[in-house]
């Protein structure tokens, strides 16, 4: 029977396997596919007794005198060779042993069949039917995979009970013994030269497969290594963006799946930039690194995942079934840091030691659509530990102030707001009181994330007023109003905010004409909203500004009036168009003493014979409101929300734009 020699080598292979001593290889070899070898052998012998058996036909065609006892001892000799050697299978012997019983079997077969074949009176018929003896010793060499010993004394003793039968034969002459003789002895070397050749490829087989083996582990090493390096941090050994980036999804997957909660923790260490200068970057790697270690170690702990984020930013994943768990495993991280005492002199703010800022968000709310959106929020929650003074834990929340996308993050979003496009226009209406009809639009700007959440404007403009973004911004809305909304005829009037920092920017007034030139639209279809910003004081070129503004037949209105900056100095120098009242008068209305202060409010705003609007009508009673205090324009929910240029209807013509203070 033939034996793969791909089958598997069930033992570890060495890196050189080749350079081990040959008796070692030998017991590799021997042991090597040892239960399979058993299982072909006793198939084979199961094979060949059966075609022993089929030739009993041969015994009852040839020998019919003695064909009783020869096919006796062949069914006897088989019946106890097969129980042997099932026996010997269950009890679990080893290759060697049923491989030596099944030799034994044929050769037992073999002197089963020629001794009482001899006794024939056929004595021509068996001096033939005796080379049948031949299949015999080719049996014990080729058709089986018995080791070289084995066949070799195996089909030697057959062949010595060929010989002793051939000088016993009686009536033969030696001519003819001669040559079955030399037959005999040929069909032996020929077959045992064979056998030892198949051993042999078999060995050398088996050792390139053993080598292949070794040479694919190799591979398989070197390959897990470099799978290792691409996911590590070569300074700290942790696990690098890429594979916290796989193992966060993982984390995700479970929690969206099966609803295991998580939490994204970011640790930053403070004020390394004054670490790294004063004390040299290899003392800054060192830093790193003990941090690293520190954090694994408290990350093995509570069963968390820890990977180096970036520079001197570090985070953490870790299932965790509320904020309180959330919180508890911060406040360990940053105190093990700040326990590790390593001297940082530079710090000038009441701490000589190296701490982190942990900030840390907890997957609480199910309406996250993005893995994204986590990482963000724990950023959030960074950014305002930071701004807290460091060395403190910060959670995410959506409803603190102080976890708003403000400061640094806004600013450097508002460099590329234009550019990616994540800033846009809708339109709000303006509508008359006393005809129902739109009088105009108010464009208000949106500004999103690049993961698509939007910003409030109460958080990006006076971000934007504080870097100086606005500028860029008002030009850009400016152009995009005038495109969108007035040369297609969506809008008779467009009311663009401005904030003050826009009106002292030198230039203003030459870009909005070039605007208004480029567009062929006059000025009176444009109204200037100078919304709440900077505190600033009413300087000579502000008022030159607004008076060319003017002059260019833009309409200028004062926003949000009664809060902030807008104060009566403001009226007492400009004259404004219009005057919008701000939106928290209305709604303080269900008091007397908040009706009383609209009154007077209104009273205000009319002595100085300026169109009046009011915002923050949103309900029927607002809406009725108006039209009792006779207000000339309102804006509101009621009235229309903000909407894009898309979803506008244009107008066939446009109105006379000239409203008079009832």
């Amino acid at each position: 029977m033939t034996h793969k020699s791909t089958d598997t080598i069930e033992f570890g292979a060495s890196r050189d396997p080749l350079q081990q001593p040959k008796v070692t290889l030998r017991e590799l070899y021997k042991r090597h596919g040892e239960n399979a070898h058993k299982q072909s052998t006793r198939r084979g012998l199961w094979a060949a007794v059966l075609v022993y058996l089929v030739f009993s036909i041969s015994d009852i065609l040839l020998i019919g005198d003695v064909a009783p006892y020869v096919v006796g001892a062949r069914f006897t000799i088989s019946i106890i060779m097969l129980i042997a050697l099932e026996w010997q299978m269950r009890r679990a012997s080893t290759a060697d042993a049923v491989d030596s019983t099944a030799a034994l079997a044929l050769i037992f077969a073999y002197a089963g069949w020629l001794v009482p074949s001899m006794m024939s009176e056929h004595a021509v018929v068996m001096s033939y039917y005796m080379v049948f003896g031949a299949i015999f010793m080719m049996s014990v060499n080729l058709f089986f995979n018995f080791p070289f010993r084995i066949s070799v004394v195996a089909s030697g003793i057959i062949v010595l009970i060929f010989l002793a039968g051939l000088v016993w034969f009686p009536n033969v002459g030696y001519s003819y013994k001669f040559t079955f003789g030399l037959f005999c002895l040929s069909c032996f070397i020929f077959t045992s030269y064979v056998n030892w050749k198949l051993n042999l490829e078999r060995y050398n087989v088996f050792l390139n497969a053993l080598e292949a083996k070794a040479q694919h582990r190799q591979a398989a090493e070197r390959g897990e290594a470099l799978l290792r390096l691409s996911h590590t941090d070569p300074l700290t050994g942790l696990a690098n963006r890429r594979a916290i980036d796989n193992r966060l999804r993982d984390v995700w997957r479970d929690w969206q799946q099966a609803g295991r909660t998580f939490a994204v923790i970011l640790v930053d260490v403070d004020f390394f930039k004054r670490y790294n200068d004063y004390y040299g970057h290899l003392e800054g790697d060192k830093c790193l690194v003990l941090v690293a270690q520190a954090l694994r170690a408290l990350a093995e702990e509570h069963k968390a995942s820890v990977g180096r984020f970036g520079g001197e930013e570090f985070i953490l994943l870790a299932y965790a079934v509320s904020e309180q768990q959330t919180a508890a495993l911060c406040e360990a991280i940053r105190k093990t840091v700040e326990d590790l005492g390593l001297l940082h002199e530079q710090r000038r703010d009441g701490t000589s030691k190296v701490t982190v800022s942990v900030g840390a968000a907890f997957t609480a709310d199910r309406t996250l659509s993005k893995v994204e959106k986590v990482i963000h929020q724990a950023d959030r929650a960074l950014y305002s530990a930071k701004a807290s003074g460091r060395n403190c834990v910060k959670l995410f929340h959506a409803n603190d102030p102080n976890n708003r996308d403000d400061g640094e993050n806004i600013a450097a979003l508002l460099k590329i707001a234009v550019p990616q496009g994540l800033v846009s226009m809708v339109y709000q209406p303006l509508q008359d009181v006393a005809t129902g009809k739109t009088y105009a639009y108010e464009a208000l700007m949106r500004l999103k994330m690049s993961d698509g959440a939007f910003i409030s404007p109460s958080l990006f403009i006076p971000a934007a007023e504080r870097s100086g973004a606005i500028v860029n911004l008002g030009q850009w809305a400016l152009r995009r109003v005038c495109e969108e909304l007035l040369v297609t005829n969506l809008a008779p009037v467009a009311s663009v905010n401005v904030s003050p920092l826009q009106l002292k920017t030198p230039g203003f007034v030459s870009f909005v004409a070039r605007t208004l030139d480029e567009f062929c639209i006059t000025g009176d279809r444009l109204a200037f909203e100078i919304t709440e910003g900077q505190d600033m004081e009413i300087h000579s070129s502000l008022l030159r500004c607004i008076s060319d503004l003017r002059a260019l037949g833009i309409k200028i209105w004062l926003d949000d009036f009664g809060t902030g900056f807008a104060g009566l100095s403001w009226l007492r120098l400009i004259d404004f168009d219009c005057i919008k009242i701000d939106k928290s008068f209305l709604h303080d209305c269900d008091t007397q003493r908040g009706c009383a202060m609209l009154d007077d409010i209104l009273r205000l705003a009319r002595n100085r014979g300026a169109t009046i609007l009011v915002e923050g009508v949103e309900t029927e009673e607002h809406f009725s409101l108006m039209h009792r205090l006779k207000i000339d324009l309102m804006q509101g929910y009621y009235v229309g929300r903000p909407a894009p240029a898309s979803s506008l209807r244009p107008i066939r013509q446009l109105p006379k734009l000239v409203v008079v203070s009832r």
